[in-house]
């Protein structure tokens, strides 16, 4: 029989004591839950309310028309709204609550740059792009003006040459984080993360573009104009039997508002279509 001494025993002659902690401590597995539901009671006993969708987003209104956007991440928060009273009253509410730091206007958070300027505010990682392409040595290569050769279409390739599957799903994952705020390479990143399992030459080669096309777009991102429009405007359209294997269709939308991209996607549908309509 073996014994382990885990934290908060003491073992005193043939003995052990037992202790209990009062709070979690920090680096523990059950710090980060104990933490989420500290604020998150903190947050609902200040008048805010959960989003039932994102369960780290958490929202404030008043009858006045005020709101109040507060987004939690582990322990760091960002937040936005169109009060600046409210932003006032929040920061001092936490500060007393919580040892807390006000660090200003965001420029920085999770590998994403944010420009804020009197005539709006832009979205980009242009840090996080340039870091993806030293990774994978590819900050010397020649730019390509589209991530996808026009009408090329991949497929299985089952006879082709196997690459190396742990390169391919790291550039793979790197380019999906990326779509963060890259709506334009979203269909392509769609496309070869079908093909983890039975990649190829072929697949790496259209990796490889998708890299390259990055590299002479690295400043590009999202940019939402300050008086811009407010309406919320949307596309979505649907290829027709567009996987060469299964013949399933690839769906789209985008939707904009203040002449930004707010939300978009690319997804295979798991179902074949009959019929166009």
């Amino acid at each position: 029989m073996f014994v382990t001494q885990p934290l908060g025993y003491e073992k005193t002659g043939h003995e052990y004591k037992v202790y209990k902690l009062k709070k979690a401590l920090y680096g523990l597995k059950q710090a980060p839950r104990a933490w989420y539901s500290r604020i998150e009671t903190y947050f609902l006993s200040a008048g805010f309310t959960k989003c039932p969708y994102e369960h780290t987003l958490f929202i404030k209104t008043t009858g006045g028309g005020t709101t109040l956007f507060v987004c939690l991440y582990v322990n760091d928060l960002i937040f936005t709204g169109n009060d600046a009273a409210m932003f006032k009253d929040f920061k001092q509410s936490m500060m007393s609550e919580f040892e807390m730091t006000d660090l200003g206007k965001m420029k920085y958070f999770l590998g994403i740059e944010v420009l804020q300027k009197p005539d709006g505010v832009f979205i980009g990682q242009r840090k996080y792009t340039q870091e993806v392409l030293d990774r994978f040595k590819m900050d010397q290569c020649n730019p390509v003006k589209n991530p996808v050769v026009p009408g090329h279409k991949l497929s299985k390739d089952e006879d082709g040459e196997r690459v190396d599957s742990t390169l391919y799903k790291k550039i793979v994952g790197s380019l999906m984080y990326l779509t963060v705020t890259r709506p334009d390479i979203t269909f392509i990143v769609s496309l070869i993360s079908r093909y983890m399992e039975h990649r190829t030459a072929m697949h790496l080669q259209a990796t490889k573009r998708v890299l390259r096309y990055v590299k002479g777009t690295v400043t590009f991102g999202v940019f939402y104009k300050k008086e811009g429009n407010q309406e919320l405007l949307g596309y979505t359209d649907s290829d027709y039997a567009g996987d060469q294997n299964d013949r399933n269709n690839t769906s789209g939308y985008v939707f904009l508002m203040s002449s930004g991209v707010v939300s978009w996607s690319s997804k295979k549908q798991p179902v074949v279509t009959l019929s166009t309509t």
